[in-house]
């Protein structure tokens, strides 16, 4: 992913804003690290100006975007990192790994009839894939999205979303509301061209689905004898401020399911190039309508698996799939 021009303003713009408030909080108190720190935003400024922003200062190689977009300080590229600032990128990234890890809710949960399980595989050692679940009095929400660009920043707008959404979710807003307001911070808090295409849900106890498509795949109502795409959608969160949302209202019966999915495991590539695609996903739930939601979260997984035969894998996988059953009395 290259550096766009839109980004470059952005970038420098952040740099500028760093460089005041540094200034600012230097009158105040000077200290050795507010004044490296300013140096080093000085430095990157500078390189704006000479028109040197974004090459690598050892290689004159290109730095990595998205390692620019997430640290706008970054002046080397990876390949140029000294071995102690490699030990300290990997030391980064594994706790990074470990904060997302921690963010993801149980693997297999149930509530109020509903029995919901994921699985979730980042491409990397972090993923920008957003999976979440959560219960609000009777109704349970699920999130599944997908944010833009990958690694290190993509995982910092994973975990956006995921503040966002378990701080709004107690508010009991409308759906589109809350998606309208999830977006509006959204926007607020990221670049211009960052964005995430989300599925945003909420389920009753009595069998009964509202969702908000936000420019993401079609779900999958997978019920007996027949599997059907939910293509209701608008565009995806953090484009424009004032976007609306529309939501889609469904009724499941007992023993239907819901599967949700990221672009990144239909778009596997089998050992031919060909891509995995939404109708071969399709064709195996038709064959599994009467499993329980681990059972086909496991049985997707494994055709995928096997239709890459150990081709390299390229963007993050997530797949959850919600199983209405609901305990007869």
């Amino acid at each position: 992913m290259a550096v766009q021009v839109t980004d470059l303003q952005l970038l420098h713009d952040q740099l500028i804003l760093r460089q005041q408030k540094l200034q600012k909080a230097i009158t105040k108190a000077e200290t050795v690290n507010l004044v490296l720190l300013l140096e080093q935003v000085d430095k990157a400024l500078e390189r704006f100006h000479d028109h040197t922003y974004g090459v690598c200062e050892v290689c004159q190689g290109t730095v990595e975007a998205d390692r620019l977009l997430a640290d706008p300080l970054a002046s080397v590229c990876l390949d140029c990192l000294s071995p102690e600032q490699a030990r300290a990128l990997e030391r980064d990234l594994e706790l990074a790994a470990r904060i997302q890890t921690g963010l993801l809710p149980r693997q297999d949960y149930a509530v109020n009839g509903w029995h919901v399980s994921y699985h979730y595989e980042p491409a990397g050692t972090v993923s920008g894939d957003y999976v979440d679940l959560m219960s609000h009095g009777n109704e349970l929400y699920f999130m599944l999205g997908d944010v833009s660009g990958k690694g290190v920043a993509a995982s910092m707008l994973m975990a956006n979303l995921h503040a966002m959404f378990r701080a709004l979710v107690p508010a009991g807003l409308p759906l589109h509301q809350l998606v309208e307001r999830a977006n509006r911070i959204f926007c607020e808090s990221t670049l211009a061209t960052q964005y995430a295409t989300l599925i945003c849900g909420r389920a009753g106890e009595g069998g009964e689905i509202e969702l908000s498509n936000s420019g993401h795949l079609a779900p999958l109502h997978v019920s007996s004898g027949s599997v059907t795409a939910i293509d209701s959608t608008t565009v995806p969160i953090g484009l424009f401020c004032d976007q609306q949302f529309i939501t889609t209202k469904l009724q499941f019966s007992p023993g239907d399911s819901l599967v949700i999915y990221t672009d990144g495991l239909t778009e596997a590539l089998g050992h031919d190039g060909a891509e995995y695609g939404a109708s071969r996903l399709a064709e195996l739930l038709a064959r599994c309508t009467s499993r329980g939601s681990r059972e086909l979260v496991d049985e997707c997984i494994k055709d995928v698996l096997a239709f890459r035969a150990n081709a390299q894998k390229f963007d993050d996988q997530s797949l959850m799939a919600l199983h209405f059953r609901p305990v007869r009395h």
